[in-house]
């Protein structure tokens, strides 16, 4: 079974009827062979986070937390942004398209026997149990789960639970949780575990309905709480006391969490005193209350599978607790919003957030889905100078007329309804001064759609062979059909990309009509992005972008992205770095530790590592990069000051050079450091992933390497599953760029470095090697990092000693894209980079690899 099969018949699910309850779902677990409440260490262990809002960001928060603690983690959420396989995670890596077709294959026949029993499942309850049936096959510690609907009839209501939260309770889906908050609260307060307290964000009626529905609760608020008879008549007080201390900038804000213990609490966990003091990656004193429960449930899952979650492993984990469409800043100017507020409640605290930013105007761009209550949303959000109303592609969005009406009732003045939320967005960009706000919320839907504006890629690809032809299309999700149509017609230039149902259509119709191509995935339904291959030649693409100006569907906004991948009257950027300059540059390897694999222990004096720098500089070194930490295979962390010691003295020396001086470190301590001592620029084997290196970077201005890894050092007993290997990395590092962009890093000081031997075989190596020119759909340079690794035991050297694949490979790398080569050996490999630079343009170079 293929994907896309998979994919239709899961969505197809959605035409059948909800049945509240978990014996549906625990019926299909037993199926697959998957026990739900399994014997401590013999499956996962359980965290249920339920609530009205909020309880998306809290299962993240409670999962980087635990990973944190050297936990593997499950996470299970949705609504999903751009495909299913989003909603389950291990370890933050997406569930595989192979592993869903296979799960989809072993079912089907069983859930259409049931369909045709007139007992049919729905999407959620099947969905929910693939992720179960995923997360026993990862064998991870801890799978954390966010409750889709309610609590006791909710579909992962069906697994056993060590931790469990209510987040808050507001009026939502009444005709199957009750009209009132008190009869939702109740059905909520049915995901408490067993033997364990309820976490719970409750306040008021609801926590008085939770508190009888359960035996123990442990309350989270703030100095503001109302747990009316919850503690002592005289001191009212939350048992987890929050505090949101403010913004620190666009995207961070500072929390404090304390747990002072409770006397009357039975030894061990619940007794315990802790305090956090974080930076979390997301905005409004709402998410002080979600870090608490997070960070509750991170402790008592913890205590479940006999693993300590310590302060530092709170505090890291929440910093690291990014979380797409929830108060995201896309941009600061204008200051660019994106929220899934879906309810009135939802949309009141993001106004309350949007309020704490000065700005002159605000510009609301809203969708919502037909069963929400459109004119309390309203009503909730701010005042605005405009208002555009919009439709998500899903059958289930409001009308857009009908939505705009909705504003002009409630006082709004100037609304327009549009069609796609891309062209709602592009409306709001054009009204909106760099002084301004643009606001656009009312659905997960909307966001998802909105943020294909700064997510989606346009991935070229090399097709030489009907072989390359039919993988392309493969990875595309083309039918079987398809592909034999179509595999002897792609050629000239080749772009894969992923869009909308109704811009896939359109596009086929359009290139076909210019005498190109265009294969569209297998996918019959809108439930998420379709994969699009085109296909022809640049006069061909460049009448298509001209076709695409004007049209609805936020095809004007896709075409302007074509027209900059393609450079259809587009000027590149002026050169200002040894690897934009004209050829390809050599960064020199000078690791100043003692386990590097090849080097380590040879320079690990001063005098010795100075001496190799002027070596590799007199070779054709283009840039120096230092290293004080080894992220070999099972290398043994380093701690800051140790790093500091041993790389600040080299850098410090190395000012002089006449090439940049770049240092290997994923610590923003050490970055800072060496960059105040003169280092030109940062090498993050993390990719960016702390937070505080970011800012750091956006700060300071230097260019820095984003590479793509999966364990930082690398764990050599991790099995990392890949579909296709340089299309998820090139999709990884997408969202690894985005993130620097958010906070504030230009994309030209971006390099991006796939990683080779991070999370990846030696034979997928060998395939992004290949496949190099993939990778310019990122639009920064590409540095290729392979000097004497493992990946060369395929070619018969050994690995941490193979310098004829290494020099080999840089030709090749060259040759297929790379802007910048990291090896060890300069001379030889400077004199490979120049063969190759003269092999694509015909001119003479110099010794130095930049061909200066």
């Amino acid at each position: 079974m293929h994907y896309h099969e998979a994919a239709n018949f899961l969505f197809d699910l959605r035409r059948f009827g909800v049945d509240p309850g978990v014996a549906s779902v625990r019926a299909l677990v037993d199926e697959v062979g998957v026990d739900p409440a399994p014997s401590p260490g013999e499956g996962p262990a359980y965290v249920q986070v339920a609530g009205s809002n909020g309880k998306g960001s809290t299962a993240r928060m409670v999962e980087s937390a635990l990973r944190e603690a050297g936990l593997t983690v499950g996470l299970y959420t949705s609504p999903h942004l751009e495909q299913l396989t989003e909603r389950i995670r291990v370890d933050g890596r997406e569930m595989p398209r192979s592993a869903v077709a296979l799960f989809v294959e072993q079912v089907k026949p069983w859930l259409i026997d049931r369909a045709a029993d007139e007992d049919p499942l729905t999407f959620f309850e099947v969905v929910t149990a693939m992720a179960l049936w995923r997360f026993e096959r990862a064998d991870v510690d801890v799978a954390v789960l966010e409750v889709g609907m309610g609590g006791e009839f909710d579909a992962t209501s069906v697994v056993s639970p060590v931790a469990s939260a209510v987040t808050n309770v507001s009026l939502e889906h009444t005709n199957v949780l009750g009209d009132s908050v008190v009869e939702i609260a109740r059905t909520k307060s049915h995901v408490a575990p067993e033997g364990r307290p309820l976490v719970t964000g409750t306040q008021d009626a609801a926590l008085r309905t939770v508190r009888e529905a359960v035996d123990g609760v442990v309350t989270v608020g703030d100095d503001q709480w109302t747990g009316e008879g919850a503690t002592a008549a005289d001191a009212p007080r939350p048992d987890v006391l929050v505090e949101y201390r403010g913004r620190v900038d666009h995207q961070h804000a500072s929390v404090g969490i304390t747990h002072a213990g409770r006397e009357d609490a039975d030894e061990g966990l619940a007794a315990a005193e802790w305090a956090v003091d974080a930076e979390i990656p997301l905005l409004g004193e709402h998410q002080a209350n979600n870090a608490g429960m997070a960070c509750t449930l991170a402790r008592q899952a913890g205590d479940a599978v006999g693993v300590e979650v310590t302060e530092t492993d709170l505090e890291r984990g929440l910093a690291r607790a990014d979380w797409p469409g929830r108060f995201e800043v896309m941009e600061p100017e204008p200051l660019t919003v994106l929220d899934g507020a879906h309810n009135p409640d939802a949309c009141e605290t993001v106004a309350e957030t949007l309020s704490t930013f000065a700005y002159d105007d605000c510009h609301l761009v809203f969708a919502a889905m037909h069963d929400k209550d459109a004119s309390e949303m309203a009503a909730a959000l701010p005042e605005s100078a405009s208002v555009t109303t919009c439709e998500p592609a899903i059958d289930r969005a409001e009308d857009s007329e009908v939505l705009a009406t909705v504003f002009r009732n409630r006082g709004a003045e100037d609304v327009t309804a549009t069609g796609s939320v891309a062209s709602a967005l592009s409306k709001a960009r054009k009204r909106a001064g760099e002084d301004d706000a643009i606001l656009l919320c009312g659905s997960l839907f909307a966001v998802a759609e909105a943020r294909a504006t700064w997510t989606r890629l346009q991935v070229p690809k090399d097709v030489d062979s009907i072989g390359d032809a039919e993988a392309v299309l493969e990875d595309a999700q083309v039918s079987q059909p398809g592909i034999w149509r179509m595999r002897g017609k792609v050629d000239h230039r080749v772009l894969h990309t992923r869009v909308q149902e109704r811009q896939a259509e359109y596009l086929k119709q359009e290139m076909l009509s210019l005498g190109g191509e265009c294969s569209a995935s297998g996918l019959r339904s809108s439930g998420e992005l379709h994969d699009v291959v085109l296909s022809g030649t640049m006069a061909q693409f460049k009448r298509l972008t001209g076709k695409l100006q004007g049209q609805p569907w936020g095809l004007t906004e896709l075409g302007e992205e074509l027209r900059t991948e393609l450079g259809i009257q587009h000027s590149p950027a002026e050169p200002a770095y040894p690897w934009n300059t004209g050829g390809a540059a050599v960064m020199g390897v000078l690791n100043v530790t003692p386990d590097s694999f090849h080097d380590g222990g040879k320079y690990e004096r001063l005098a010795d590592a100075l001496a190799q720098a002027e070596a590799m500089v007199e070779a054709g070194a283009d840039i120096i990069d230092v290293g004080g930490e080894s992220t070999r295979p099972g290398a043994d962390p380093v701690e800051i000051e140790e790093e500091l010691d041993r790389v600040l003295p080299v850098v410090e020396k190395l000012n002089d050079l006449d090439v940049p001086v770049s240092v290997d470190t994923r610590r923003p301590e050490v970055a800072r450091a060496v960059i105040d001592a003169g280092a030109d620029m940062i090498n993050d084997v993390e990719g960016l992933q702390n937070p505080e290196m970011r800012r750091l970077v956006a700060e300071t201005g230097v260019p820095v390497v984003v590479m793509h890894s999966v364990d930082v050092p690398v764990d050599p007993d991790r099995d990392v599953e890949y579909d296709d290997v340089v299309e998820e990395t090139v999709r990884e590092l997408n969202e690894r760029v985005l993130a620097a962009e958010k906070a504030g890093v230009d994309r030209e000081q971006i390099i991006v470095d796939p990683g080779l031997g991070f999370g990846k075989s030696a034979a997928e190596c060998f395939e992004i090697l290949g496949r190099l020119g993939e990778f310019d759909a990122l639009g920064c340079p590409l540095l290729f990092g392979h000097s004497h690794k493992s990946m060369f035991t395929l070619t018969g050297e050994e690995a941490g000693e193979a310098p004829n694949s290494t020099i080999a490979a840089t030709a090749l790398a060259v040759t297929n894209g790379a802007d910048i080569v990291r090896i060890h050996d300069v001379a030889e490999n400077a004199a490979a980079v120049n063969v190759a630079d003269v092999s694509e343009t015909g001119v003479e170079t110099e010794s130095g690899g930049d061909g200066q």
